[in-house]
C-alpha cells in the first residue's frame, strides 16, 4: 500500500512539473491541479496509513492506541475545496486572457 501510494505521489508530481513547464496557459493549469493532488495524497500520507481505524483522538495517547490522527484528514479537506476555488479563478483568467490576446500561450505570443 505504501509503495502504490508513493509511486502514485511520484508520477503525479511528475506530471505536473511536465505540464508546469509547457507553453500553454491549459496545460500550466492542469499542473497545478496535479501537483495540488500530489501534495495532498502526501499531507494524507502523513497522518498514518490505516484501515478500519476511527480517526478519533483519545487523552491517553492516541496515536500509541491506534488511532488514526484526523489533522491531515483536516487539512486535505479544506486544500480541496481552495484548490477547486483557485483552479476555477484560473480557468476565468484563462479564458479572458485567450479573449483579450487570441493566443493561449503563457507569454502572449506563438513560438516561430
Amino acid at each position: 500500500m505504501e509503495l502504490t501510494l508513493s509511486i502514485a505521489i511520484g508520477v503525479l508530481t511528475g506530471s505536473g512539473v511536465w505540464l508546469l513547464l509547457r507553453p500553454r496557459t491549459y496545460q500550466v493549469i492542469i499542473g497545478l491541479s496535479l501537483l495540488s493532488y500530489a501534495v495532498n495524497l502526501f499531507i494524507f500520507s502523513m497522518g498514518r496509513l490505516r484501515v478500519g481505524a476511527a480517526p478519533v483522538l483519545g487523552a491517553e495517547g492516541a496515536l500509541e492506541a491506534g488511532y488514526t490522527d484526523p489533522v491531515p484528514q483536516a487539512l486535505v479537506l479544506t486544500a480541496i475545496v481552495i484548490g477547486f476555488a483557485t483552479t476555477a479563478l484560473f480557468l476565468v483568467v484563462l479564458l479572458a486572457a485567450r479573449g483579450l490576446t487570441g493566443s493561449d500561450h503563457v507569454d502572449g505570443r506563438e513560438s516561430r
